[in-house]
């Protein structure tokens, strides 16, 4: 079946070679695809089709097999990247008054604070973390936060790194803050200020796999948030795990709005603070 072929009403995939390549895709990142996606995954395919000049699946799967950067510019293209500055605000409000000041009480001043934002899309959910802190934190200068972004997209991280947004992006920030932080660029763009770009690290770590996970060390907050509804009931267990071996003891958990580790999990304790539901990696 060739590319071309969708244009003309036909399926680009039959059901088969849809299973085989969704399994593919599962094995690698636990996002569960199929024919409700079929649309979806049928668009993203004819893009790498017609990049890489294969002609049709056979060749494509094959070029798969072969090449480890195909199979990454594949995912990357699956990937969802959606969001913004300041999204699910309430967590942060939660995690200034609430979440943090639990944290350093175990810690003294000058203590390391560390906090994940896994997966973190192109960057505006973990700079949005730097931000809000920055604004709304008082202590904020008494510890030393490190903020970490991470993401299965090696694309997203590298726009990350970039740190350019446009108008959509940046539409729920106050004015302030785009005056302060950011700097215009071309077309209409605002660039992340250099001393914001830095105090975030960004690194590739893949939700379902272990050794990705574990290279990331231990964290006091995890911002994991609109992803786990993508995987079916065996990935998120499965991620659920790697999540909790992140966390250090008494570490906090932030998932979605529409998400619940209590439906995943019973080893996290679910705490309810006035801005948000979080869920909590017990002390012992």
């Amino acid at each position: 079946m060739k590319a071309e072929d969708q244009a003309g009403g036909a399926p680009l995939l039959t059901a088969e070679e849809l299973q085989r390549l969704c399994e593919l895709v599962y094995r690698r990142t636990g996002i569960a695809y199929g024919e409700p996606k079929r649309a979806y995954v049928e668009r993203r395919l004819a893009e790498r089709l017609a990049a890489t000049g294969q002609p049709g699946f056979s060749g494509y799967m094959a070029l798969l097999r072969s090449s480890g950067a195909e199979a990454e510019q594949l995912i990357n293209s699956l990937t969802v990247n959606e969001t913004y500055f300041y999204r699910e605000e309430h967590q942060l409000r939660c995690l200034a008054r609430d979440l943090l000041p639990e944290v350093i009480r175990r810690r003294g001043p000058g203590d390391l604070v560390r906090i994940w934002s896994m997966p973190c899309s192109t960057g505006e959910e973990a700079y949005s973390i730097a931000l809000w802190l920055l604004e709304n934190w008082p202590l904020v200068d008494a510890y030393h936060v490190e903020i970490v972004g991470s993401d299965i997209d090696s694309r997203a991280l590298s726009e990350a790194l970039r740190a350019e947004y446009g108008e959509r992006a940046l539409a729920r920030l106050p004015p302030s803050v785009l005056t302060d932080y950011f700097e215009p660029v071309r077309g209409g763009a605002r660039r992340l200020i250099r001393d914001l770009r830095e105090s975030v690290s960004f690194t590739q770590a893949n939700l379902v796999d272990a050794e990705s996970m574990a290279r990331q060390g231990g964290f006091d907050v995890i911002f994991c948030r609109n992803v786990l509804i993508y995987f079916d009931e065996a990935s998120r267990r499965q991620a659920a795990g790697l999540l909790w071996n992140a966390l250090t003891p008494g570490g906090f958990l932030c998932l979605g709005h529409s998400e619940s580790m209590a439906r995943i999990s019973d080893r996290f304790a679910m705490r309810r603070f006035e801005e948000a539901v979080v869920y909590q990696r017990p002390l012992s």
